[in-house]
């Protein structure tokens, strides 16, 4: 997931990720100031620091933390579910002059192991191919478990689909048994009242 959006200068912003359990998450990015005199975004926010908090599906915090402008964020879903990955920033300015708008470049990845390009570029080509396959057999690991995730809430999914189906069948046995006892009651009123006055 690669992004960007704006913020104001105090203004906190989230994002919602849906990760499956034990899985790596490694977040890149960097803030920019708007500046007023060249109606244009700086390449760097200097001095301006940004608090990352990340809320697990129950509410547990699992990383809260100050960084810089630029900066990387990892933490590890030990739940699968919906993460909340909140950003504020560390301005100290008050409200009516911290009018300044930031854009925040972001960049998720989720599952990934990084390669070690120092491990790569090793003589060893038995090391290197080492580290590859390392890298492949965590990648099919989270495969796994992100197949996993989706049949679990394909399943939750099934599950309610069909308690939903056998509530709308029972609903329509009911208000046609309704509907007949009221046309029986009708019928015999009906027919009480046309013989008390001796119509039949």
């Amino acid at each position: 997931l690669a992004l960007y959006f704006h913020i104001g200068e105090r203004e906190e912003k989230c994002i919602i990720e849906d990760i499956p359990s034990d899985t790596l998450v490694v977040g890149n990015y960097k803030v920019q100031r708007w500046d007023i005199h060249t109606h244009d975004f700086l390449e760097s926010a200097p001095g301006l620091g940004m608090f990352v908090t990340v809320t697990s599906p129950t509410g547990e915090v699992l990383l809260s933390k100050l960084y810089g402008p630029k900066g990387t964020f990892s933490f590890t879903s030990y739940l699968s579910g919906e993460h909340i990955i909140c950003f504020q920033s560390n301005s100290t300015r008050f409200a009516v002059i911290a009018g300044s708008k930031l854009r925040i470049h972001l960049d998720i990845r989720v599952g990934e192991h990084f390669l070690d390009e120092s491990a790569i570029q090793a003589k060893d080509k038995v090391n290197e191919v080492n580290v590859r396959l390392e890298h492949l057999i965590e990648q099919i690991h989270h495969v796994t478990r992100e197949q996993d995730y989706e049949r679990e809430r394909e399943e939750k999914f099934r599950k309610t689909s069909e308690e939903t189906n056998s509530n709308i069948l029972w609903w329509a046995i009911v208000q046609t048994l309704i509907l007949i006892s009221v046309g029986i009651w009708q019928i015999k009123s009906l027919r009480d009242f046309f013989i008390s006055k001796k119509l039949v």
